[in-house]
C-alpha cells in the first residue's frame, strides 16, 4: 500500500501528535508499506528524512512554537501524483492537511483524517465563546470528506458525533512500554535534580493557556507550601506561558523541551505525575507516565479518564481545582505503600495499551478503505473533475 501523510507538525517538534505520527510512519514502513510524509521544515532534520518532504514554514502569530507552511504553488500536486498514493491521511487541520484533503477529494482517493486537538475549546480559550460555532463548522466541513476520522478517546468521539462529524473511530492511544519503563530509574539522575531522599513531582506538557497552566502553578504552590523539603517539583515543556510558569514557580526545576530518551529517563525517575489539562483528546504523556510506573494525578476531563483508573493508577481531580490537586499530591507524598501499589497498577494498565495492537487496527482500517468503492461511498459533495489547481 502507498500512503500519503499530510501534517502541520512533525519531528523534531515534540508533542503528542508528532509522537503518534512517528509511530504510524515507522510501523507502516516495517510492515512493508510505502509512506510519504509532507510536513513543515523546522531547520533541524531528523535522522531519517528519506520519506519526508519538508516545506518552508514561519512561526504562527501569537504561538511561535507552531509553524505554518504554505503548500500552494510548490508543485506538490505533481509530487503527489508521482508518489501515486493509494490513500491519503490528513493528520492535522492546518494548511498542509487542507492541501492533502483537497488532493484526495479531487483525485477521488480514499481519505482518512485525524482529530487530535480540541480546537473548539482552544477557540474559546484564545478568542472567546463567539469563535466556537465557526470552529465547529470548519471542523465539520474539513472532516466530513473523510471516510474515516481517527480520534484517541471515546469522549472525543462522542464530541465529534455531537458536532456532526461522521465516521469517527477511536484509535491512537497506545504507548511504547519497552521505551517508557520503570527500570530506567536512576538514583544518580535523581540526585542531580535535587531529589535524593525527596519526592519528585513532575509535570510534562505544552505550557499554554489551553493546558490550564494556572491550575498547575497554583497546585504546585499549595503543595510546596505543605510539603517543603520533602518534595522536589519539576516542569518539562515549553510554550507561550513558559516564562510565566518559570517566574511563578521559582522553587521548581524547569527543563524545557526534552528529547525522547531524556524524557523517558525523567518519567522513570519521578514519583508522581501531575497533569491538570482539561482539553486532552488522549493525554499521551499521562500514558507514558503510567508506563513508567508513576501514579498520575489528572483532570477528570477529556480523554484522561479513559487512561487513568481513579484510586488504582492515580487520582482523577475536578478540572480547574488546584486545591484538590495539591491535596492528592500531599496524600500520596505521605503514603509510600500506596504510591508503590499505584505505580505497579499503572505499569500493568499501560502494558495493555501496546502499540502493536494499534498498528494492526490501523493497517486493517487502511485495507478496508482502499478496497472500498470510493465512487459508491464518497460524500456527495466530492467534485467529478480530476484536475487539481
Amino acid at each position: 500500500m502507498r500512503i500519503l501523510l499530510c501534517t502541520d507538525t512533525f519531528l523534531p517538534e515534540v508533542n503528542g501528535v508528532t509522537t503518534v505520527l512517528a509511530i504510524m510512519r515507522d510501523g507502516l514502513r516495517r510492515r512493508g508499506h510505502a509512506v510519504s510524509v509532507v510536513a513543515p521544515d523546522y531547520g533541524r532534520p531528523i535522522a531519517d528524512e528519506s520519506d519526508v518532504r519538508r516545506l518552508g514554514a514561519v512561526p504562527c502569530p501569537g504561538y511561535p512554537q507552531v509553524r505554518l507552511s504554505w503548500p500552494w504553488g510548490r508543485g506538490l500536486t505533481r509530487e503527489f501524483d508521482r508518489f501515486a498514493p493509494d490513500l491519503v491521511h490528513v493528520v492535522t487541520e492546518g494548511p498542509l492537511g487542507l492541501f492533502g484533503r483537497r488532493y484526495a477529494v479531487r483525485r477521488r482517493l480514499p481519505l482518512a483524517s485525524s482529530f487530535h486537538t480540541d480546537f473548539p475549546r482552544y477557540a474559546a480559550r484564545y478568542l472567546g465563546d463567539f469563535a466556537v460555532g465557526p470552529t465547529r463548522a470548519w471542523l465539520r466541513w474539513f472532516h466530513g470528506a473523510a471516510l474515516l476520522t481517527h480520534t484517541p478517546s471515546e469522549a472525543t468521539r462522542a464530541d465529534l458525533g455531537a458536532m456532526g462529524i461522521p465516521r469517527a473511530q477511536v484509535w491512537g492511544r497506545g504507548v511504547d512500554t519497552a521505551w517508557f519503563r520503570p527500570s530506567r530509574r536512576s538514583d544518580a539522575r535523581r540526585a542531580a535534580l535535587g531529589a535524593a531522599g525527596r519526592l519528585l513531582v513532575l509535570h510534562v506538557g505544552r505550557l499554554a493557556a489551553e493546558k490550564d497552566v494556572a491550575t498547575l502553578v497554583e497546585a504546585f504552590r499549595l503543595a510546596d507550601a505543605r510539603l517543603g523539603e520533602a518534595a522536589r517539583f519539576c516542569v518539562a515543556g515549553d510554550g507561550p506561558k513558559a516564562a510565566e510558569v518559570r517566574g511563578a514557580l521559582p522553587f521548581a526545576h524547569h527543563l524545557g523541551f526534552l528529547d525522547r530518551q531524556t524524557l523517558a529517563d525523567l518519567f522513570a525517575d519521578s514519583d508522581l505525575f501531575v497533569f491538570p489539562s482539561p482539553t486532552e483528546t488522549c493525554g499521551l504523556v499521562a500514558l507514558e507516565a503510567l508506563a513508567s510506573g508513576v501514579p498520575v494525578i489528572g483532570a477528570k476531563a477529556g480523554g484522561i479518564p479513559e487512561s487513568l483508573r481513579d484510586g488504582l493508577t492515580g487520582f482523577l481531580v475536578a478540572a480547574g481545582d488546584p486545591r484538590a490537586f495539591a491535596d492528592r499530591m500531599v496524600e500520596l507524598a505521605g503514603d509510600e505503600s500506596q504510591r508503590r501499589a499505584m505505580g505497579e497498577a499503572a505499569r500493568a494498565f499501560a502494558v495493555g495499551r501496546d502499540w502493536a495492537r494499534e498498528l494492526d487496527e490501523l493497517e486493517a482500517a487502511y485495507d478496508r478503505l482502499t478496497c472500498r468503492s470510493v465512487a459508491a461511498t464518497a460524500p456527495s459533495s466530492w467534485p467529478t473533475t480530476t484536475s487539481v489547481g
